[in-house]
């Protein structure tokens, strides 16, 4: 049986980093996204965001820990000189980036008073002992912090024939990479299985409905669809045709298109106590 930390190799991330992915990364702000943590966040913080990608959330976090140090970590190096443009772009001189695994830190006992992660323990190969990592990193009385999207509570109007068949071909494709494309309802349960005892559990969600919203959230996930690496393993893995996908892309776009149309994503979130 293969060391916990090796059970990253078997998740590899769904998305990918296409442009069409990047725009939706690049929206997220410490306000949309990680609302749950910032009142907990003190300037002199020393904080971890994990699986930062372009750092639009983790150069908020920074701000806010404007007397602290924060580092950004991913595992793909080319997504980091973005990161790096817009620390730069907004002067934030205590924010650094650097690659790195969430299932071997490469950070001593006890370095962090926050250790934060969006949207990245659905793609990991071991989510538990992802989070142990994340415990052991921080300090005592500091904060471990999730936020996970869940597809399983994905909700939109109206209903345009097409949009069931893409949410299960995405939960199908994201979980024959190794993925849990539903984590956000099992945050609470890796946290315990993890050995956290005090653990704070809320949801947040993200809906986009007005025409602006509509067709840029329709828009990237046409695009993705079939200009993606998610593209490419769904059809590399036999999931779906390249035809099939171009199908769905149609779909989204309907789906943008009409003036009744709203979505929302739930989140689940978790603040523990390390």
């Amino acid at each position: 049986m293969p060391h916990a930390h090796e059970a990253a190799e078997t998740a590899v991330y769904t998305h990918g980093h296409h442009d069409s992915v990047l725009r939706s990364h690049r929206w997220r702000t410490a306000a949309n996204s990680a609302a749950y943590l910032t009142p907990h966040i003190e300037p002199t913080s020393r904080l971890l965001d994990i699986g930062c990608g372009p750092g639009t959330i983790t150069a908020d976090l920074a701000a806010l820990a404007h007397e602290g140090a924060v580092i950004g970590l991913d595992a793909d190096e080319g997504v980091l000189d973005l990161a790096r443009a817009e620390a730069e772009k907004r002067g934030l001189w205590n924010l650094t980036f650097e690659t790195g695994d969430v299932h071997d830190l490469a950070y001593p006992d006890d370095t962090f008073d926050v250790v934060h992660a969006h949207q990245t323990l659905q793609h990991v190969g071991d989510p538990v002992h992802a989070l142990r990592e994340m415990r052991r990193v921080c300090a005592p009385g500091g904060l471990v912090a999730v936020r996970d999207a869940d597809y399983g509570g994905m909700l939109w109007y109206p209903e345009v024939p097409g949009m069931a068949e893409w949410l299960d071909l995405y939960r199908r494709v994201a979980r024959a990479n190794g993925g849990v494309p539903d984590a956000g309802r099992r945050l609470h349960a890796w946290a315990r299985e993890a050995g956290f005892t005090d653990v704070t559990v809320t949801t947040g969600t993200w809906t986009y409905a007005s025409p602006e919203e509509r067709a840029w959230w329709s828009g990237l996930w046409a695009e993705r669809t079939v200009a993606s690496t998610y593209a490419d393993v769904a059809v590399g893995g036999g999931h779906a045709s390249a035809e099939e996908l171009a199908g769905i892309a149609e779909t989204w776009r309907a789906w943008g298109a009409h003036p009744d149309a709203w979505f929302t994503v739930v989140n689940g979130e978790i603040l523990c106590r390390a």
